[in-house]
């Protein structure tokens, strides 16, 4: 059948049609159904010339040139066609063009899924760029996303900020620190697979990207696969189970559309021990066509979600306990009860203008709001003991550092025995108080972040002619972000002090000095409260170029961006500086970028790209301590970045391959961390704040992505990346603490130390396997089953170092001269960096489709890492041994005290889908 209507739709092209010159017109209907099919994608490969269909499912392209053409008509979820054409002066109606259901498309479902399972961590899962990359059809990033995405392994070493996700062209990254929440939009998969991805430089039509490119997502009803689909997944990953509902009305009556979807995700634990997992997802879009030219679209979006983290550990405990070990929870009324739960709950609404001027100028309109709340739950104890089970002083290793083999024996089986919180005793210690009318010694309590952003932006797209397309946008974020602490529970006491119990003086213990020694209950903000306001005003502008040999383009970006923090509470340890609003930092950034394709034949190209980017320092690392006080980042600085590649891409029948190399130059970069540190200007200690300024970094390698189609079913694939991410200098490091007594005995002036270069030059950056291979197959059966298989092998994976042990605080005792017994040697060894060893991992891939009456089935499964490997596929360095003596001391030991902590990939794990359309 489908030969049949692409044969007709040649046959008969060149003979309709006689009143007009070189006009090419159609509609695109559904094969089943005979409705018609609006914004179905029909393009004249090889220019920039491209429609959308309509509402009645029909497009019309004028004026075009003489010649031959190959028309490509696409959908998602239905089959491309291409149909050969020649233009000779004449109207070419092509009539009524069917498009077939793509019944194999299940198998994208193992990238989404990733998005669901790997994207909702707070530490190196954070940064997995797998959802960025999903909708990729280069070889090698849809293996990045596909095979590479479970090790956290990084596209060119970058961050994720570096890619740029939106909705309806309304950018989502947060503006704290650049990222993009994948929760706010999780579970609603069948909504959000009209997708457009632009890799690393490459030319967007909506937004300048960045450099690992963008993805845009379409919610518009009317673009949504019409019709009802209904699916059931079970997985071991992050949740057990998983329930979907989906329908679309497309176009109706009146020009109204109409999409809806929801889901529910839901497991007692994932692969780690007590990693709870619940979430609900909804989905409305509703379409209203205006006139021919125009329609109105509003999309709400709600996912509230919560989820228990798991925790980072030492080798000492993995080689314990094992790698699905988790810290943070413990028994209570029988159940496994976490104290760390995420919750995010931020809705989305956003209203969709669209409106076509004219057959070559088009604008889009948008404007959407997100509000909600992003909670983070912890235990707090500042009259009590650490609860923590994995606490220093309970390990075996604390007791063998003093020879006590005893104490060391004991420690060892308790913790082999239980290991987990003593919920019972955080519980009977807050009862003893109440009964004798004291505070309690535990709480349980979140940090929270309660966000309103209002985005708004224009797009305008003109076509000046078949060959030259000019895009701009001009657009606002305003952000207003309240930050504080919240009782959540008071585990059996009856109220709780608001103080640090590490303050020096009464006041200075005091979070709060308006409110002093304050009892707080269930529901009471207490330890912080302030607010961050951003405003980020952007311009952009591109011109795109298409022509027989070459394709280039040219874009430009501006921004002005605005961080200013306003404190709520007057805090102890800086009683002139946390009350109030900061000084606005002000930051105006541009960047140019520029590329092109050189056609040496069909089979032959060469690509090229090259851009300037500055960007402004995020929220996150603009104020030194937020939480306590408006100290902003001393001479911060616009991260600059140069960066390039250029590609070799070969195709023919059988092979299509690609091969990139690219450099990238990041320079002014700031980070900052918090941690416990002890040998600080010697033998002191102090909770700090590291500020990490003047960061310049180098990432350079090679790209290959290959595929070989022997037959008609059997395809050979494989890809590899080969990287170098290095420190390029030595940054400034600087440590601010409280102005008290303790830190000026460290050498802390107005609670701030400066301790010069931080030697991190050619130390490896922490950016998951710098380098990482693939190899498998793949079988696909006319019959719509498939099979596939992956050998995934990683290596030069390294721990994330300690700038401050690379500081002269390593080798500086407290009277400023070095330490006696201070040996180069050994130092050297003491600060070499670790790297984790090499790994492989099998993945295997299957599924079936088939069509019964009206129904549309599809059974889809993954098995990822068969054979049960374990590897660490993450980690840190401990900023407590901060100095040459005491580092040197803790690697001594056969298990040090404050050694590295680390993550473990997931053993075995599955994902299992059963879906029906109709």
């Amino acid at each position: 059948m489908k030969k049949i209507v692409m044969a007709t739709c040649l046959l008969l092209a060149p003979f309709i049609g006689f009143n007009s010159q070189n006009i090419v017109k159609g509609i695109v209907v559904d094969n089943d159904s005979e409705k018609p099919l609006q914004g179905v994608l029909v393009k004249f490969k090889n220019t920039l010339l491209s429609k959308t269909t309509d509402s009645e499912g029909a497009f019309l392209f004028k004026n075009l040139t003489q010649g031959k053409y190959l028309l490509e008509v696409n959908f998602k979820g239905y089959e491309t066609q291409n149909i050969s054409l020649e233009l000779f002066d004449k109207t070419l109606d092509l009539g009524i063009i069917s498009l077939f259901k793509d019944i194999s498309e299940d198998q994208d479902l193992s990238l989404i899924t990733i998005t669901d399972d790997e994207l909702n961590d707070d530490v190196s899962s954070a940064d997995n760029i797998s959802g960025l990359l999903q909708s990729s059809m280069d070889i090698f990033l849809r293996t990045a996303a596909f095979e590479f995405s479970s090790s956290f392994f990084r596209v060119k070493g970058l961050d994720s900020s570096n890619g740029k996700v939106l909705i309806n062209g309304i950018e989502m990254n947060k503006i704290y620190d650049g990222r993009a929440q994948w929760s706010n939009w999780g579970g609603l998969n069948d909504v959000l697979r009209n997708q457009e991805f632009r890799s690393g430089l490459s030319s967007s039509d909506v937004t300048f990207g960045g450099l690992l490119g963008s993805k845009n997502m379409n919610t518009r009803a009317s673009e949504q696969r019409y019709g009802t689909r209904v699916s059931y997944s079970s997985s071991n990953r992050s949740y057990q189970h998983r329930v979907m509902a989906t329908h679309a009305t497309g176009i109706i009556k009146n020009g109204w559309a109409f999409t809806f979807s929801g889901s529910r995700r839901a497991g007692n634990e994932g692969f780690n021990e007590a990693t709870s997992y619940s979430a609900n997802s909804f989905f409305a879009s509703i379409e209203k066509k205006l006139t021919d030219k125009s329609s109105i679209n509003f999309t709400g979006i709600f996912t509230p979600n919560r989820r228990g983290k798991s925790s980072p550990n030492t080798q000492e405990v993995f080689d314990l306990k094992g790698i699905k070990y988790n810290d943070y929870w413990g028994f209570l009324n029988g159940k496994k009860t976490n104290s760390r739960i995420k919750e995010v709950s931020e809705p989305i609404i956003m209203l969709n203008h669209y409106w076509d001027i004219s057959d070559k100028t088009s604008i889009n309109t948008n404007i959407a709001y997100q509000f909600g709340k992003i909670g983070n739950s912890r235990i707090d104890y500042n009259a009590g003991s650490n609860p923590s089970p994995t606490y220093y002083q309970t390990l075996p290793s604390y007791f063998l550092r003093n020879d006590n083999y005893e104490k060391a024996y004991d420690a060892q089986n308790n913790f082999l025995n239980d290991g987990q919180i003593n919920w019972i005793r955080i519980f009977d210690a807050n009862s003893i108080n109440a009964s004798s009318n004291l505070e309690n010694a535990y709480v349980l309590y979140e940090d929270r972040n309660d966000d309103k952003q209002l985005s708004i932006n224009t797009i305008l797209s003109k076509e000046i002619n078949n060959n030259i397309l000019l895009n701009g946008k001009v657009g606002l974020k305003r952000l207003q972000s309240q930050n504080f602490a919240e009782v959540i529970d008071l585990l059996g006491g009856k109220g709780y002090l608001d103080i640090d119990p590490f303050g020096a003086t009464e006041n200075e213990k005091q979070n709060n000095l308006l409110n002093p020694n304050r009892i707080v209950g269930v529901g009471d903000k207490f330890k912080y409260n302030f607010n961050l306001n951003s405003t980020i005003i952007s311009a952009f502008a591109q011109a795109q170029f298409n022509y027989n040999k070459i394709d280039f383009y040219t874009a430009v970006n501006f921004s002005n961006t605005t961080h200013q923090r306003e404190g709520l509470y007057k805090n102890g340890g800086f009683p002139d500086k946390s009350l109030g609003k900061s000084k606005e930092q002000k930051f105006t950034n541009y960047g140019i970028k520029t590329g092109g394709t050189y056609k040496i034949t069909g089979r032959h190209l060469v690509d090229v790209n090259v851009g300037y980017l500055t960007n402004a320092p995020t929220i996150r690392n603009t104020f030194s301590n937020s939480r306590e006080n408006n100290n902003e980042v001393f001479d911060l600085q616009s991260e600059k970045t140069l960066s390039s590649d250029i590609s070799y891409v070969f195709r023919n029948p059988i092979i299509t391959s690609k091969v990139t190399a690219y450099y990238t130059s990041i320079k002014d970069a700031t980070e900052i961390s918090f941690y416990f540190a002890d040998g600080v200007g010697g033998d002191n200690t102090a909770f700090v704040q590291e500020i990490l300024s003047g960061i310049d970094k180098k990432h350079l390698g090679l790209e290959l992505g290959l595929e070989a189609q022997l037959t008609s079913t059997f395809k050979l694939k494989g890809a590899a990346s080969i990287g170098q991410f290095t420190y390029d200098n030595n940054p400034n490091l600087e440590l601010t603490t409280e102005a008290d007594t303790e830190s000026l005995v460290a050498g802390f002036v107005d609670g701030s130390k400066d301790f010069g270069e931080a030697n991190l030059k050619n130390y490896k950056l922490a950016a998951g396997p710098q380098n990482a291979y693939s190899f498998g197959f793949e079988y696909r059966d006319p019959n719509y089953w498939w099979f596939g298989a992956t050998v995934n092998f990683f290596s030069n994976t390294f721990i994330d170092i300690s700038p401050l042990n690379r500081s002269k605080n390593f080798y500086l005792d407290d009277d400023g001269l070095p330490f006696l017994d201070y040996d180069t040697t050994i130092a050297k060894e003491l600060l070499k960096q670790e790297k984790f060893d090499d790994y492989s991992v099998v993945n295997l891939v299957a599924g079936k489709s088939l069509k019964i009456n009206k129904y549309y089935i599809s059974v889809f499964a993954t098995v990822n890492n068969l054979l049960n490997k374990t590897y660490k596929s993450g980690g840190f360095e401990q900023g407590r041994n901060a100095n040459y003596r005491q580092l040197k001391e803790d690697k001594s030991l056969d298990k040090p005290v404050f050694g590295s902590k680390y993550w473990y990939g997931r053993g075995t794990t599955y994902f299992l889908n059963v879906s029906v359309s109709f």
